[in-house]
């Protein structure tokens, strides 16, 4: 009897890079973004290393899928949130808001899992991360603007202020003056 594939049906790509995504996001979210590796990828989906890389791509690729497929929930809810604000409010009720969100679950488990310098540094140049945080907060036209937005969110999640209240008060005199600086936000 002929060995069964571990893909069937459908788009074969789509079926497998979507199983290999899961895969990835359960030992993201298990072991930290850090302790990820191929080898342990590919026996998790039944695969060899080839058919990961040629389905998913290499270790950064993956990182980006996985952090995009944990980010949405966060991304819908910043989005309702800052429907209709622009300037300083969007900026600050989008950061705030991510915030929340990524300190619940399953981003805050991900988030303590990623304990390395190395590992939080993958995290800031992520171009994916970069890129929602400029669609979210409105700084489309400054892409260093919104690696800036990355760098404090992320700050901020490993390392708490633990008053919500200082922490925004915070978050609105120092970020909205920065941003006044860089031309981006329009005055309040």
């Amino acid at each position: 009897m002929a060995r069964e594939d571990w893909v069937v049906g459908g788009d074969r790509r789509a079926a497998a890079a979507d199983r290999i995504y899961a895969a990835a996001t359960d030992l993201a979210l298990r072991d930290g973004l850090d302790a990820f590796d191929i080898e342990t990828l590919a026996g998790r989906v039944h695969c060899s290393r080839a058919t990961v890389y040629r389905y998913a791509g290499g270790k950064s690729q993956i990182r980006d899928a996985v952090l995009m497929r944990l980010a949405a929930g966060v991304v819908d809810t910043v989005r309702c949130a800052v429907e209709g604000l622009s300037g300083h409010e969007r900026v600050l009720t989008a950061i705030t808001v991510a915030l929340a969100e990524m300190r619940s679950e399953p981003l805050r488990r991900l988030m303590a899992g990623s304990k390395t310098m190395s590992e939080l540094g993958e995290l800031q140049s992520s171009p994916a991360l970069a890129h929602i945080a400029a669609e979210l907060t409105g700084l489309t036209d400054d892409p260093q603007a919104a690696v800036w937005v990355v760098h404090v969110v992320l700050s901020l999640v490993y390392l708490p202020l633990g008053d919500p209240a200082v922490e925004h008060d915070m978050l609105r005199r120092i970020v909205s003056p920065g941003l006044s600086a860089a031309g981006r936000c329009s005055a309040e």
